[in-house]
């Protein structure tokens, strides 16, 4: 078993910040090259509290200011503009950092707690999932505009 520290969040695994136990394969083979996670060390303690100060900074507080977000985007549609053909297929794809720079001013979210279930590749209107604080998530309504 292998002990790491997680610094980007893991589905079924924990949170950055965490310290988990790992089978060596797994940290081996993907965590670490993936930079999903880092070897533990004993100096690591300053690392985990500057990741967990810097995910402090982006997380919103309460669940009550959560659920007040939620609630802000579920009842306005966010608009993302992007270029696109005379027929409405986008140059690209619409990510999640362009997304979640479109919420900015309503809630702070990180890009890694948006899920996007089909690839957004032409202009229309499309629901996203986004996961404000634990247990609260919100369905957002994006419009894709030709710009």
């Amino acid at each position: 078993m292998a002990k790491v520290i997680l610094t980007h969040e893991v589905g079924n695994l924990g949170v950055a910040g965490d310290v988990v136990d790992v089978k060596d394969g797994y940290a081996n083979n993907y965590l670490v090259p993936r930079s999903l996670a880092t070897r533990w060390s004993a100096g690591a303690e300053k690392q985990i509290a500057a990741l967990r100060k810097s995910q402090n900074e982006k997380k919103i507080a309460s669940v009550e200011e959560a659920q007040a977000a939620r609630d802000s985007l579920q009842s306005n549609p966010v608009t993302v503009s992007a270029k696109a053909g005379p027929s409405g297929r986008l140059f690209g794809a619409i990510t999640t950092a362009e997304i979640a720079d479109a919420i900015g001013d309503r809630a702070k979210v990180d890009k890694r707690r948006i899920q996007i279930a089909q690839p957004i590749k032409s202009t229309g209107e499309y629901s996203v999932k986004v996961s404000l604080h634990d247990g609260v998530s919100a369905t957002v309504t994006v419009n894709v505009v030709a710009g």
